[in-house]
């Protein structure tokens, strides 16, 4: 059996995309050696943070899978009823009506899946895991990062509100929209409030592409991943340069952390799917990048396994920078 390694783990949004993750957690849950310690997610990515939380507290590792396979076929069953088709035609009457107008009783049936999957008086009470969710403040553009104590399904929903279809949430008397606007997601919660200085990057927006985009949906697609990935990258480069400084012999007499950060994605397959892509919540496409997703974590503990708490397997300056 390996060594046990603690990690902690950053998941990228991406609506049903989010499939892809849920298999990478599929695959380094059932890993014996791998215990959690922290997670931090963005829009569906607070969505598998928030579930697999839930899970780790009420059955460890294996109650985490289990969470996640009851999230993403509860995800499913309700697309029954609202399929992405119509999803995309809200998205396009929203460039001349507001949610407010379309939606004016504000429903949302993933506030009904979450409820139903995750007890949060629970998991605010005793989470095993440190679990950040982050949304972007409307009125002040300012990042909120949501911690355990601090969790519930409007938490959630706020990190994963799409401003064309839902009406911002309201927590604590301010109003969020998605996250993924400002942090997608942020690794800075990891690096303050973690021991473990192992970060498992699971990306689902590609970063590169292999070709300038000329159609109008593929204009639109390539300017979405720009602006989800846009923090992301500020952040690398900021650890990037703390890490050299580490390296040169500076670390502020022990008050910068060196991390180790480690990507789990699925590049290619992800650029050949579009943006419409993330609203079909079907169980044949869920469970194709559920599929992805544990072949590209195996891949990883295949060939990383052993760098886990002792060297980053993802060289920044060429990735990030």
């Amino acid at each position: 059996m390996r060594r046990t390694k603690t990690i902690n783990i950053a998941l990228q949004g991406g609506g049903a995309h989010g499939a892809f993750a849920w298999g990478v957690l599929d695959r380094l849950l059932e890993e014996p050696g791998i215990e959690v310690e922290g997670v931090v997610g963005t829009s569906s990515g607070a969505m598998n943070a928030a579930v697999a939380a839930y899970g780790l507290t009420v059955g460890g590792n294996e109650g985490a899978r289990a969470k996640l396979a009851e999230f993403w076929r509860a995800i499913s069953d309700v697309a029954r009823f609202f399929p992405g088709a119509a999803y995309l035609v809200t998205a396009m009457l929203s460039r001349f009506f507001s949610p407010y107008e379309l939606n004016p009783l504000n429903y949302n049936p993933l506030r009904d899946v979450l409820c139903k999957v995750i007890d949060f008086d629970a998991l605010r009470a005793g989470a095993k895991v440190k679990l950040f969710t982050c949304a972007a403040n409307v009125l002040t553009g300012r990042l909120r990062v949501f911690e355990r104590r601090e969790q519930s399904v409007d938490t959630v929903l706020a990190s994963a509100c799409l401003p064309y279809m839902f009406h911002a949430v309201e927590v604590d008397g301010e109003h969020y929209w998605d996250g993924g606007y400002m942090g997608n997601p942020p690794i800075f919660p990891l690096i303050y409030k973690c021991e473990s200085r192992d970060v498992v990057l699971v990306m689902i927006n590609p970063i590169a592409i292999s070709a300038v985009p000329k159609s109008a949906r593929a204009i639109l697609d390539r300017i979405n991943t720009l602006s989800f990935n846009s923090s992301l990258m500020r952040e690398m480069r900021a650890i990037e340069f703390v890490s050299r400084l580490i390296d040169r012999g500076y670390d502020d007499g022990g008050r910068l952390k060196k991390m180790l950060i480690h990507c789990i994605d699925a590049e290619e397959e992800m650029r050949e799917l579009g943006e419409s892509s993330k609203l079909n919540a079907s169980w044949d496409f869920l469970m194709h990048l559920h599929e992805l997703g544990r072949a590209r974590g195996e891949a990883f503990l295949d060939a990383h396994y052993d760098k886990l708490g002792r060297i980053g397997s993802t060289r920044l300056e060429e990735r990030f920078l």
